[in-house]
C-alpha cells in the first residue's frame, strides 16, 4: 500500500504542539507494517536552521496559485525510520520566523501559503510518478487537498479515485479566511462555498473542507470523537460532524517509546524500569535539589506539569486551589509558558512558597523529562483535550496521572481500584476547583499505602501505548476504504 501523508509540521522539523509529534511517529510506525508511506512539509525558516541533510529532488516545479502559476523547489530529507520526506521551497511563503503567525496574529497569507502547500504537494507525487493508494491530510493547512481532488472538472486528474482520509487534531484551530480570497483556491465559489461546502458563517473554512470533502474523518481519540459531536465541544461544526459521524473515527495517538523511555533516557540523572524502579528514587532527589525545593519533603509527594500555561489546560483550576494542595505537605515543579494572568499567579506562588514550588516559565526539553521521572504524580486538569500525550509518557515513567475524565484522557486513565489492584491514575469529571482537589486528596492518601502506591505504579508502567498499536488501527481504516 501507498500513502501520501501530508502534514504542516513534523518532528524533528518543525512543531508547534502534538500534530508535529504525530505526524513524526505515525508514518514510521506504518512503514513498519509494510506501507509505502511519504510525508510532505513546507520548508520553513525552522527546517533550515536545523541543519538537516537534504538533496535537490526538483526544480522550478511549477504550481497553480489562484490565477497564477508560481514555482517551487523540492527537497528530499530522510529521518531514523527512513520514511522520505519532501520539503515544499519557496522562500517568500514559508522563510518565515515562524510557521503560522507571530504576537501580531496569524500570517496575512495564510490561505496562500497553504493552498500553494496543497497544490505542491499533490505537484510533487505526480511528479515523481508517486500514486498512493490514499492521501492521508493533517489539520486545517492541508483541508484544501480533499476539496481539490472533488473539484469539477477534475483539477487533479492523476489522483482521480483516489480516497483521502482527514485527521482533526484540535477542533479550535478552524482555518478561517475571508469570503473575498475564495479564488485563491481555484474552487469554484457555486460548487464549493455553500453551507454544506467550505463555507462556515460567510467566511471560508478548510477545516470544514477537510470534514465535508474526505472519504474518512478521524480524530485523535475515540471520547473526543464523540464530544466534537456536541453543542459544548463542537466549536459550530458539532452539525456537520453529526451529519459524516458514519465517516467520523477516534483513533488513540501513541507515544514515542524512543524518545519516552526511562530505562534509555540520556536526561535521567539514573535510569530505571519496571523491573528495577529504584532508579526513580534518585530522580526525584537531583529534581528537589535542581529546583531548589526543600529535600525534607523527599517522602512526600512530589507533584509534576508539564504544560501550556492557560485555561484549556486547566491551569486556572490548579491556581484556585495551589494553597490547599501545599497545605498537604507537598512539592511540585512546573513547567511552561502560556497566559499572562496565570504566569503572574504561579510566580507569585512561587515567591511565597520557594522551597514547596519549582517553576520554570518557557519549553526545555531535557528538564520536562526529568521532571516525568522524578514526580510522583502528574497533574492534567484539562477543560477539554483532543488526545494528550504527557499522560502517556508519566504512565511510562511510573508517574502517576491525575486528570480530568475528557477526550483521549478518558480513554487512556483508569481510576485506580485498591480492592481489584486496577487502573493506572485518578480522574475527576466537573470541570470544577473541588473535583480536582477530590481527585489529589485520593492520590495523596494512596501515595501514603506504599503497597497500593506500588501496585498503580506498576499497572502505570505496564500500560502499552505505542505508535505500532496505532498504527494498525490506521492501516485497518485505510485498507476498509480501499475495499469500497
Amino acid at each position: 500500500m501507498k500513502v501520501l501523508f501530508l502534514s504542516p509540521e513534523v518532528v524533528p522539523f518543525a512543531k508547534t504542539g502534538g500534530l508535529a509529534d504525530v505526524a513524526g511517529a505515525l508514518p514510521g510506525a506504518l512503514k513498519r507494517l509494510a506501507v509505502d508511506v511519504r510525508l510532505v512539509l513546507p520548508l520553513y525558516r525552522m527546517v533550515r536552521e536545523g541543519g538537516f541533510e537534504s538533496r535537490p529532488l526538483l526544480k522550478d516545479v511549477e504550481v497553480p496559485l489562484g490565477s497564477f502559476g508560481l514555482k517551487a523547489v523540492i527537497l528530499e530529507t530522510k529521518v531514523d525510520d527512513g520514511v522520505p520526506i519532501y520539503l515544499v521551497e519557496r522562500e517568500d511563503m514559508y522563510d518565515r520566523p515562524n510557521l503560522y503567525g507571530d504576537a501580531m496574529g496569524d500570517y496575512y497569507d495564510n490561505l496562500e501559503r497553504f493552498t500553494f502547500f496543497a497544490r505542491a504537494a499533490l505537484r510533487v507525487a505526480e511528479s515523481i510518478d508517486f500514486r498512493p493508494n490514499l492521501i492521508h491530510c493533517h489539520d486545517w493547512q492541508t483541508g484544501l487537498v480533499p476539496a481539490l481532488l472533488q473539484a469539477p472538472p477534475k483539477q487533479a486528474p492523476f489522483f482521480r479515485g483516489i480516497p483521502t482520509v482527514f485527521t482533526i487534531h484540535n477542533l479550535g484551530y478552524q482555518g478561517l479566511f475571508l469570503e473575498e480570497k475564495l479564488p485563491v483556491t481555484g474552487l469554484s465559489r457555486e460548487a464549493f462555498f455553500r453551507p454544506e461546502g467550505l463555507e462556515y458563517w460567510g467566511k471560508i473554512s478548510l477545516l470544514k473542507a477537510g470534514i465535508v470533502y474526505s472519504q474518512a474523518i478521524t480524530t485523535v481519540s475515540p471520547t473526543y470523537a464523540r464530544e466534537i459531536q456536541t453543542s459544548e465541544f463542537g466549536l459550530g461544526m458539532e452539525g456537520i460532524l453529526r451529519h459524516r459521524k458514519a465517516s467520523l473515527h477516534g483513533i488513540l495517538n501513541g507515544a514515542d517509546y524512543r524518545t519516552w523511555d526511562p530505562s534509555r533516557d540520556e536526561h535521567l540523572p539514573q535510569r530505571y524500569s519496571v523491573k528495577k524502579v529504584e532508579g526513580k528514587h534518585q530522580c526525584k532527589k537531583d529534581l528537589m535539589r535542581e529546583m531548589g525545593l526543600d529535600l525534607s519533603l523527599r517522602d512526600r509527594p512530589l507533584f509534576g506539569m508539564v504544560s501550556r500555561l492557560d485555561k484549556q489546560k486547566g491551569l486556572d483550576l490548579l491556581v484556585e486551589i495551589l494553597e490547599d494542595i501545599l497545605s498537604m505537605d507537598v512539592g511540585l515543579v512546573i513547567l511552561g509558558s502560556g497566559e499572562e494572568q496565570i504566569q503572574e499567579s504561579l510566580q507569585q506562588a512561587a515567591v511565597r512558597h520557594p522551597k514547596r514550588i519549582g517553576l520554570k516559565l518557557g519549553f526545555d526539553e531535557a528538564l520536562a523529562h526529568r521532571i516525568m521521572a522524578g514526580a510522583d504524580i502528574f497533574l492534567i486538569p484539562s477543560r477539554y483535550e483532543p488526545c494528550g500525550l504527557t499522560q502517556m509518557y508519566a504512565l511510562k515513567y511510573g508517574t502517576v496521572p491525575v486528570v480530568r475524565a475528557t477526550g483521549g484522557l478518558e480513554d487512556t486513565i483508569v481510576t485506580f481500584d485498591p480492592r481489584r489492584g486496577t487502573g493506572n491514575g485518578f480522574k475527576f469529571r466537573d470541570y470544577d476547583p473541588d473535583a480536582f482537589l477530590g481527585a489529589i486528596r485520593k492520590a495523596v492518601e494512596y501515595f501514603q499505602d506504599s503497597k497500593r502506591w506500588e501496585k498503580v505504579v506498576t499497572n502505570a508502567m505496564g500500560a502499552d501505548f505505542s505508535w505500532d498499536r496505532s498504527a494498525r488501527a490506521y492501516l485497518d481504516l485505510y485498507k476498509s476504504l480501499l475495499r469500497r
